[in-house]
């Protein structure tokens, strides 16, 4: 009944549309997560406000924990590893009975169990889960800032001797995964979960001659956390290694493996690199994070009209579609929420790739392994034998792929790839320079989505701002655009680690093959040429979607400089 009533109040207070909550149903069935996790996750209802009109259906009181401070006998009484592990939090001893703050109110076996454990009477409150597990960090205080760096502070001061000669032997015991109150393995385990609480997408250990320097890369930018002795290097890449499943003992050679592991209630996949370098072997891990893929075209950022546009493009029956920009401005994202969106029984879909990263289901995913000629040419020759209807290629890398691509397009396939151009109208040129004949290049691609990412205004300190006068004419903002333009920053709080930024989004340029462009593409012009004859068709720039999103108040003038240039 309260799934319900909780549903009625959602629609009702104007929080979602009918649509969207239909939505965030198929979504939380597939996934097996909650209503209200989805409604946030999809970014159609803040999260403090789906909470309490989840509160509301269910007759609870709602706590807003952003500023409490709970005194400290009381968060005593609910042990720290019961908090964390349930993700609940105490907020006040009330004559005998003690409320507890939880984010799922449906969870009656955490309850009665918080009963049996504390033999004392419990009552519920519901608050978002990002401010309880906040909450936590700041009272209890072992994986805030403060923990990491008196962890390893107990490390050096106590002079433990990590030796990689412990770790290897306690590999050969096969014992590694039980022995969790080994130091390496407590201070490795913290590296990885403090990098996960702080939406980090790679944790860098890189050595040096006299440290280990330790940096997360959040939201696109390396922040710098620790600097262990260096001593302690050799015992941190044998812990990493050993999870890694790769061979502790080879130090000359790169090597790459997978870590499976649960942090915070989620499953994570990381991806790990070891290179030696100069100074001894230097580590990425990349954070693979499942919810980062499970996001629909409309949470991608593309204004009205291309959102329009690009859904349209993508139920078109055969063609090609390519995604450009550098590494790292969310081509993946947007490919698996395109493949997202055309996932039915009915669709038979085949990824080739280099590596599979995310793992989708009902998509047959192929892994390219270039060891046994297994490559993306020879992969899609295989695929079309087994007569898909959609296909994506990782990467149009070489000649011998890009034709395969257009030869899967021009019978009766849609293909998906991507390519490293800085714009649009630069794929075209990059594919005709690559040995692809023009009258192919032309009649196969359907259109070309150029991106970058900008970093989010944080929603709990954003503030007005008025950007400089300077900016303002780089940008090419008229007076007209000044009058209704709401620029906003945030000033830096404890919810985006004080950088004023919390999340990404994209910045779009959608350009789509008209004939005017097709002919260009087949007398071979330069990108400049195409360039003009897709915005005299009424292409926005990427730039342009940029100043857009900056007036709005969602990013600044600052992030748009930073990932894109105006094009004159």
């Amino acid at each position: 009944m309260s799934s319900d009533a909780f549903s009625k109040i959602l629609i009702a207070e104007g929080l979602v549309s009918a649509e969207q909550l239909a939505e965030a149903m198929r979504l939380a069935g597939s996934s097996g997560k909650k209503v209200h996790d989805e409604v946030v996750r999809l970014g159609y209802a803040p999260g403090d406000k789906v909470m309490r009109a989840l509160a509301k259906a269910h007759r609870m009181k709602f706590v807003d924990l952003t500023a409490l401070t709970v005194p400290a006998e009381v968060v005593a009484l609910l042990p720290e590893s019961v908090a964390r592990e349930n993700t609940i939090f105490a907020l006040a001893d009330n004559a005998g009975a003690l409320r507890i703050a939880t984010s799922d109110p449906t969870d009656i076996d955490t309850q009665e169990k918080l009963r049996f454990i504390l033999n004392r009477e419990v009552e519920m409150a519901l608050a978002p889960r990002d401010q309880i597990v906040e909450a936590i960090n700041r009272h209890y205080g072992t994986s805030d800032g403060e923990s990491a760096d008196s962890m390893l502070q107990e490390f050096t001061d106590t002079a433990i001797d990590f030796t990689e000669t412990a770790v290897e032997q306690d590999a050969a015991s096969g014992g590694q995964e039980e022995t969790s109150d080994a130091p390496v393995v407590k201070l490795v385990n913290l590296i990885i979960t403090e990098a996960v609480q702080l939406r980090a997408s790679d944790i860098h250990i890189e050595p040096f001659e006299d440290r280990v320097r330790i940096r997360y890369r959040i939201d696109g930018r390396l922040v710098e956390r620790d600097n262990p002795p260096r001593r302690l290097l050799g015992a941190i890449l044998s812990r990493i290694k050993i999870l890694a499943k790769l061979d502790i003992a080879e130090r000359r050679r790169p090597q790459d493996g997978r870590i499976k592991l649960t942090a915070d209630g989620k499953d994570y996949d990381l991806r790990v690199s070891v290179l030696p370098t100069n100074h001894g072997q230097s580590v990425v891990m990349r954070i693979l994070d499942k919810d980062n893929i499970r996001v629909g075209i409309r949470q991608l950022g593309l204004s009205e009209n291309d959102f329009r546009q690009f859904k349209n493009l993508i139920r078109r029956p055969n063609g090609i579609i390519l995604v450009t920009g550098p590494t790292g401005s969310g081509k993946t994202t947007t490919l698996y929420a395109s493949l997202n969106e055309l996932n039915r029984p009915d669709t038979k879909i085949i990824t080739a790739e280099d590596p599979v990263e995310y793992y989708l289901a009902g998509i047959n995913q192929v892994e390219i392994k270039h060891s046994i000629g297994l490559d993306f040419a020879r992969v899609i020759r295989s695929m079309l034998r087994q007569a898909p209807n959609v296909i994506l290629v990782g990467e149009m890398r070489d000649t011998e792929t890009a034709q395969m691509g257009i030869q899967a397009s021009l019978t009766g396939h849609l293909v998906f790839s991507t390519l490293h151009t800085n714009d649009a109208p630069g794929a075209i040129t990059r594919m005709i320079d690559m040995g692809v004949p023009a009258y192919l290049v032309a009649s196969s691609i359907i259109a070309v989505l150029a991106q970058r990412l900008v970093r989010v205004n944080c929603p709990k300190c954003k503030q007005p701002h008025q950007p400089l006068d300077t900016q303002i004419e780089s940008a090419g903002i008229t007076p007209e655009m000044l009058k209704g333009a709401t620029f906003m920053k945030g000033r830096g709080c404890s919810h985006c680690q004080k950088s004023g930024y919390k999340g990404r989004l994209g910045i779009f340029e959608l350009m789509v093959m008209t004939s005017k462009i097709r002919e260009l593409a087949f007398q071979g012009a330069p990108t400049q040429e195409i360039r003009r004859a897709a915005v005299g068709q009424g292409m926005a720039v990427m730039f342009d979607d940029g100043v857009q999103k900056a007036l709005r108040g969602v990013t600044t003038l600052d992030e748009v400089f930073r990932v894109s240039k105006r094009t004159e």
